[in-house]
């Protein structure tokens, strides 16, 4: 069993500084909570479809972000998954990392799936992974990669043998949006649960919170709604709704490790 901490942080759009010392500050306390497992949002660094991503990304690894990240997991003694915007050579990538609690980088996924808003900012990813943990299998996913056709892409983790999938998400709606009429949610517990109940495994995503300031959305609303569901299907965490509705969600959740096969990730990516 573990203790798995979602970040469902403000996010402010460019403010990179801003973000890194909320995003530090809620490992932190999350890590005094007793977690082992600490997931922060989609583009924690600089908001997603901001338009900062295509002159502020970093490296992944080496760059600075990812430097504090690695740092921070290695204080905390915490495995640390957080959506990044990554420079690379062939382009910008919407990614999420999973870090060890040594600091070692485990996982790097580049989202597949990406809104059409999302293109003029960030190039498709090829692949996924996942690793074996004292835990149990980790995958990754971030946000819309979850509605891919026939779920391809969470099922394709889960035949890879993922015993939770962890997802860095940033839900937002309209300004206009009434919760009260309209209950943000039900279209992802629909989309994971059945993917949860056939490979039975863990779905994990978290939201950010706050507005929009820059970009296709510009003026939208970030709102949280972070969510947990279990090898059942069901719905086990729901997080607050609202544009300020920044907060740490903690569940503990037990899983029942496959044969260790280390990370089928960092095998692939170091033979292409």
């Amino acid at each position: 069993m573990f203790r798995l901490a979602m970040v469902q942080m403000r996010v402010e759009g460019g403010n990179l500084e801003a973000n890194l010392a909320r995003a530090s500050e809620r490992v932190r306390e999350a890590k005094a909570q007793g977690s082992d497992v600490v997931l922060l949002p989609e583009c924690m660094d600089l908001g997603w479809t901001h338009p900062s991503a295509l002159t502020l990304a970093e490296p992944i690894p080496n760059g600075a972000t990812f430097e504090t990240l690695r740092a921070l997991a290695q204080e905390c003694g915490v495995y640390l998954c957080s959506g990044l915007v990554e420079r690379a050579e062939s382009g910008n990538y919407n990614s999420a990392v999973l870090l060890s609690p040594k600091g070692e980088l485990l996982l790097l996924h580049r989202k597949l799936n990406e809104l059409d808003i999302g293109h003029p900012y960030y190039a498709q990813g090829d692949r996924l992974g996942v690793c074996e943990t004292e835990f149990g299998t980790f995958g990754l996913m971030i946000c819309a990669d979850a509605f891919a056709k026939d779920n391809v892409i969470s099922r394709s983790l889960g035949y890879m043998g993922a015993d939770i999938i962890l997802s860095p998400s940033s839900w937002a709606v309209r300004p206009d949006h009434d919760n009260a009429k309209e209950p943000y949610g039900g279209s992802w517990d629909t989309t994971y649960s059945g993917v949860c109940k056939d490979f039975s495994l863990w779905i994990a995503s978290v939201s950010n919170v706050g507005q929009l300031t820059a970009g296709p959305w510009k003026d939208w609303n970030c709102i949280g709604c972070s969510r947990i569901v279990s090898p059942k299907g069901e719905t086990v965490l729901v997080g607050e709704y609202g544009v300020s509705a920044d907060t740490i969600l903690y569940h503990d959740i037990e899983l029942t490790p496959r044969p260790a096969r280390g990370c089928s990730w960092y095998q692939h990516w170091n033979r292409a």
